[in-house]
């Protein structure tokens, strides 16, 4: 997204859910929980952490679930009403960063992830480059995600 101009801007498939991004993503990442398997109905998902702050709804109104995670957090998802679409999700109690699928941004092709995490639970022919960061369940420190995504020069 080197140059990319803010806000970024998305949706879901069918237009009746959009939103924009105020600030630059903090990173991109895969996330191979069960979760985000059965979620996106395929083997990861691909998330852009934003901050909180940063992401308005700009057209619609989005729709909320919510689950615990593989981690034991209690998170919830929005969702366009009409196509069902997953546009983010986040924590409660908030930790001010939500994970947005980067699927829905109208330039998708911006998202680069720095890694990837929930290993354990990836498909078996999933494979990985030898240069991704890897992590076999929930990072307690996400620094060297934020650093190698910085590096890729996107923002």
């Amino acid at each position: 997204m080197a140059g990319a101009p803010l806000p970024l801007k998305g949706g879901c498939q069918c237009g009746a859910l959009r939103y924009e991004i105020a600030q630059a993503p903090l990173m991109v990442y895969c996330c191979h929980c069960t979760n985000c398997q059965k979620i996106s109905t395929s083997a990861f998902c691909i998330s852009a952490a934003v901050y909180e702050a940063g992401v308005s709804y700009v057209a619609g109104a989005p729709c909320r679930t919510t689950w615990t995670s593989d981690a034991g957090n209690a998170r919830y998802g929005d969702f366009c009403g009409d196509c069902g679409v997953r546009i983010l999700h986040g924590q409660t109690p908030p930790i001010g960063v939500l994970s947005l699928r980067a699927g829905t941004l109208d330039d998708p092709s911006r998202a680069r992830p720095a890694g990837h995490i929930w290993t354990k639970s990836a498909l078996p022919w999933v494979r990985f480059d030898p240069d991704d960061i890897l992590c076999e369940g929930q990072p307690t420190d996400y620094t060297p995600y934020v650093e190698r995504f910085k590096a890729f020069g996107i923002f």
